[in-house]
C-alpha cells in the first residue's frame, strides 16, 4: 500500500482543508467529501475539524474555565487559586503551569504593547507583583520565560542565552518558595537543555526531581529532550534512559510508554516506508505503550499524550482497528505530540483520523463494531 503514504505525504504538504478518503479492497484514496462512498469521521461522533482543540491533549474543564476568566478579566487570582487546590507532586499541576505560561506567552506575542497598548499577558506580571511569594505564580513566570526563550530567540544566540539564565535564576526562586515541588526543576530541565548543562549538572538536577516525583512522566519527558541526539546524548542514550524509566516503572504508571517517545524523537526526517512502522523496534515500543494505557488509571492525565502518540504510530503501522480504539478516548483534544509540532496541529490530526477511518473500514470495519 505505498500508495497510501504517497497520498498522505500529498495530503499533508498541500494542508488539506477537510481530508477524506475512499475506503476500497483495492487500497485507499483521497477523495472529496462529497464522493458517495467517502469513509466519513462523523459516523464515529468525531468532531469536524474546525471543533478541535488545540491547547491541550484532553480535557481539564477547570483549567479551561479558570483560563477564560483570567484572559477575560486580566485578573490572576483565579489562576492561583486552581493551582494552590492542585496537588504539588502531580502531573496535573505541572501541565497547568505550562498552560497558565503559554497563554501569556501568547498573549504577549499577539499584543506586544506599545505607546497606548498594554501588553499581552500583563496579568502575570501583576501577579508576581502583588503575590512575589505565591508559589503557583513564582513557577509559572519561570515556565514563561522559557517559553519566551523558544518562542523568540535562537538557541546559541546572546538572546536566547539572556532569557535562559533569567528562567535559571527564576526556577531557584520558585524552588525556595515550595522546597518540596518538583516544578521548578522540572522547568530548570529545558533551562539545561537550552544552556548545555554537562552532564554531572544534569543529573544533580536530575536526582532533586527523583528526590520529590520519581514517577513524574512529564519530568521523563522533558528530561528525554537532554538525552537526545539532536541535543546533548545520543539515540543510543536517550533509548537506554527510557527504557531504564520503563524498566521501573511502578503497576499502572505510564512511565512504560517512554520508549515510543523515544523512537518518536529519532525518527527520520521523511519516513513513510510501512516496513519501519512494522520493525521490531518500533513494534515493541508500541507494544509497551499500549500496555501503559491498559494499566494506567482512566484519569491519568498524561493518559492522553500516549494515546495521541500511538494513533500516529499505529496509523502509521496500518493497525486501523487499533489505532479507531485509541481515537475514541482522545478525539475532540489535538494538543499533544505529534500534532503539536505542525503549523496546523488540527490538520494533521485529521488526516491520520481520516485513515484510520478509511482503512479501519477498508478491513470490514463499521461504527457498529467499533467498541467506546
Amino acid at each position: 500500500m505505498v500508495i497510501l503514504w504517497v497520498l498522505m505525504a500529498l495530503a499533508m504538504f498541500s494542508m488539506v482543508l477537510l481530508p477524506v478518503f475512499r475506503r476500497r479492497s483495492t487500497g485507499i484514496q483521497l477523495v472529496t467529501p462529497e464522493d458517495p462512498d467517502a469513509a466519513d469521521p462523523a459516523d464515529y461522533g468525531f468532531l469536524r475539524q474546525e471543533e478541535l482543540d488545540i491547547r491541550m491533549p484532553g480535557p481539564d474543564d477547570d483549567l479551561l474555565n479558570v483560563l477564560d476568566v483570567v484572559q477575560r478579566t486580566q485578573d490572576y487570582r483565579a489562576a492561583s487559586q486552581l493551582l494552590a487546590g492542585t496537588e504539588i507532586e502531580g502531573e496535573t499541576r505541572w501541565q497547568r503551569v505550562q498552560a497558565f505560561a503559554g497563554a501569556a506567552s501568547l498573549e504577549l506575542q499577539q499584543r506586544p504593547g506599545g505607546v497606548s497598548e498594554t501588553p499581552g499577558g500583563q496579568w502575570l506580571r501583576v501577579w508576581r507583583a502583588e503575590a512575589p511569594k505565591d508559589a503557583g505564580g513564582a513557577a509559572v513566570h519561570a515556565e514563561f520565560l522559557v517559553q519566551q526563550a523558544w518562542r523568540t530567540s535562537t538557541p546559541g544566540t546572546d538572546d536566547f542565552r539572556i532569557i535562559m539564565e533569567e528562567a535559571r535564576s527564576a526556577c531557584g526562586d520558585a524552588a525556595l518558595l515550595s522546597p518540596g515541588d518538583p516544578i521548578p526543576y522540572i522547568i530548570e530541565l529545558s533551562v539545561a537543555r537550552g544552556l548545555g548543562y554537562d552532564q554531572p549538572e544534569f543529573e544533580k538536577l536530575w536526582l532533586k526531581i527523583l528526590d520529590r516525583a520519581p514517577s513524574h512522566m512529564g519530568a521523563h519527558l522533558a528530561a528525554l529532550h537532554y538525552w537526545c541526539e539532536k541535543w546533548h546524548g545520543s539515540r543510543e542514550t536517550a533509548q537506554a534512559f527510557a527504557e531504564a524509566a520503563a524498566a521501573r516503572a511502578p503497576q499502572g504508571s505510564l512511565l512504560a510508554a517512554m520508549p515510543l517517545f523515544a523512537v518518536f524523537e529519532h525518527l527520520p526526517e521523511v519516513n513513510l516506508v510501512r516496513s519501519f512502522y512494522q520493525s521490531e523496534v518500533v513494534t515493541k515500543a508500541v507494544h509497551g505503550a499500549l500496555y501503559a494505557v491498559h494499566a494506567a488509571r482512566p484519569d491519568d492525565p498524561m493518559l492522553a499524550h500516549v494515546r495521541h502518540l500511538l494513533v500516529c504510530f499505529l496509523v502509521r503501522g496500518e493497525r486501523w482497528s487499533e489505532a479507531m480504539n485509541q481515537l475514541v478516548h482522545v478525539d475532540g483534544h489535538v494538543g499533544a505530540l505529534p500534532w503539536t509540532l505542525s503549523p496546523d496541529p488540527a490538520s494533521d490530526y485529521a488526516i491520520y483520523r481520516a485513515l484510520a477511518v478509511a482503512g479501519y473500514e477498508a478491513n470490514g470495519g463499521s461504527p457498529a463494531t467499533l467498541s467506546h
